[in-house]
């Protein structure tokens, strides 16, 4: 699912850090070596058709690479 964030991300939370990320192994490959935290938070998104809704992100991020594999994990309210 393709979508846009607007604004900025609130209520960010880290899930996991470092060895304890599922995928570590396949983000390093990908993205290369950093101290990688997956997270999430809760952002104004526009979705492909148009829709303008809150929901849960989670995202990969490291420092000096940024952030990675943003992903819609809910739709909090649709507007």
């Amino acid at each position: 699912m393709h979508f846009e964030i607007l604004g900025e991300i609130k209520e960010i939370e880290t899930i996991a850090i470092g060895g304890n990320i599922r995928d570590i192994m396949r983000i390093q490959k990908k993205y290369g070596v950093g101290r990688w935290r997956k997270l999430k938070g809760i952002a104004k998104v526009r979705l492909e058709n148009g829709n303008i809704c809150e929901a849960e992100i989670h995202w990969y991020e490291a420092h000096g690479i940024g952030k990675k594999k943003l992903k819609i994990k809910r739709i909090l309210d649709l507007k």
